[in-house]
């Protein structure tokens, strides 16, 4: 009988689902609870699948439900989310310079959603170290103007949660209103918006900038793509903000300033955060469509960040302009993008279409849309999005939800961090699967 392996896609579901029970039962605890009550299983496994997959949705409150044990559990299961969950055991084998297997470099590699065959550990190490750099940076800028207004204890451990929370894309907050007591605050909200576009850029690209401000090499396509698409939906959407928000009573009050600022932010927290300054029912429909295609397109790929990603995005806008341009291949900058790599692209647009569509459906059924400012279907699709994008933000369905809608929304952040990709193949291929030897013959269909 032969022994059945399990695949590459299989051992990283299974593996963050793992993680995700473990962080369950310890939120189960009573030590975790400010009422030193157990909490039920459903509300902990929703907030460890949130933190895990760094989303920040919640049933409960963070602030006024977790103790400062809990909330130090609700951290670590954000940090190790964000940098993969092969990181933690990976790090332990070098420490022990233990030997590690091919397997496990096999592993690492789709973790780390690269295509190199060699420098895993060398990569994972780096991404580690570059990670520590910017959230310790974080945690000093937040540091002076939080211990001030906190004292040094308090002051701390909201810098030291809020810059994590921040670049890991995470989205969980200590306030309760996450920072809309900071609207007027320029500092607070420009130092979390650097550090969620630190988190979102990809590691990747961080070591390409390091290399080439070193002069070493030149910056790879990759991250010309993000960098590209990065800048042009930070400008692109506040501009787009400041028009369609211009006399939203939350920012037609207050200086000038205030609304700069505060729109700067509504276009960077979309991409994948989850923090808000501005109250998301106060908003204009224009508004909310715009913040849902930011939270469609989300990050960088390789990053902290979730999202159909910034490069798979610009893939297809590269093929649909090549196609226009009468090429059959997708080109720019005097690269050819291979074929494979435009048709996961699309795939992955098609798939997560799919699962917002048939998610958005059932819980239309399930949940109740409150009759507030003329809220429609728009209602369920802000948090359905937000949920598979790992963002985090929230209209107010997440704390109604029913058993189903909880169910639901905790499979989409899954889905949403592990991959939508990752998690079909993990279910319909076969360890030794094999790509097959031969090819059809060839037929056309007439489309469009």
């Amino acid at each position: 009988m032969r022994k059945k392996h399990l695949s590459i896609f299989q051992t990283i579901s299974l593996g963050f689902a793992g993680l995700i029970l473990i962080g369950a039962g310890i939120l189960m605890l009573p030590i975790s609870s400010r009422s030193g009550e157990v909490t039920s299983f459903i509300d902990s496994l929703f907030t460890a699948t949130s933190a895990v997959c760094i989303t920040g949705l919640t049933t409960l409150t963070t602030s006024e439900h977790w103790t400062v044990f809990g909330q130090s559990v609700i951290l670590l299961l954000i940090e190790i989310g964000a940098l993969g969950f092969m990181s933690i055991p990976v790090f332990f084998f070098v420490l022990s310079k233990r030997r590690i297997s091919l397997s496990t470099r096999m592993v690492l590699q789709e973790t780390l959603n690269s295509d190199r065959m060699s420098g895993e550990i060398r990569s994972l190490l780096n991404i580690i170290k570059t990670a520590s750099a910017i959230q310790v940076l974080g945690v000093i800028l937040l540091g002076i103007y939080f211990v001030p207004l906190f004292g040094w204890k308090k002051g701390l451990w909201y810098s030291l949660f809020h810059a994590v929370s921040s670049f890991c894309n995470a989205g969980f907050d200590l306030f309760g209103n996450s920072l809309v007591g900071f609207q007027n605050n320029p500092w607070v909200l420009m130092v979390i918006s650097f550090l969620i576009i630190a988190g979102g850029l990809g590691f990747f690209v961080w070591s390409d900038l390091l290399l080439r401000a070193k002069g070493k090499r030149q910056l790879s396509l990759h991250s010309k793509l993000a960098l590209w698409i990065t800048a042009s939906l930070l400008v692109l959407g506040a501009l787009s903000f400041l028009i369609t928000e211009y006399n939203n009573p939350e920012l037609s009050t207050g200086a000038f300033g205030k609304r700069i600022f505060n729109t700067i932010f509504m276009s960077v927290t979309p991409r994948t955060a989850g923090f808000y300054s501005i109250d998301y029912f106060s908003m204009t429909h224009a508004g909310l469509m715009l913040t849902m295609v930011l939270m469609f397109i989300g990050g960088t790929s390789g990053s902290t960040a979730g999202g159909l990603k910034t490069t798979t995005f610009a893939v297809l806008l590269i093929k649909i302009y090549s196609t226009f341009k009468g090429r059959s291949h997708a080109e720019i900058h005097d690269r050819t993008i291979r074929e494979g790599t435009v048709t996961r692209a699309f795939t992955l647009f098609f798939l997560f279409l799919s699962v917002i569509i048939l998610s958005t459906m059932i819980l239309s059924i399930t949940e109740v849309i409150p009759d507030v400012n003329g809220l429609g279907l728009e209602y369920i699709v802000f948090e359905v999005v937000s949920a598979i994008g790992t963002v985090g933000l929230t209209m107010g369905l997440t704390p109604e939800l029913t058993i189903i809608g909880k169910i639901i929304i905790l499979l989409l952040m899954f889905i949403g961090r592990v991959g939508v990709m990752t998690v079909f193949f993990s279910l319909v291929l076969r360890a030794n699967q094999k790509e097959a030897s031969f090819k059809y013959p060839e037929e056309t269909i007439i489309i469009g």
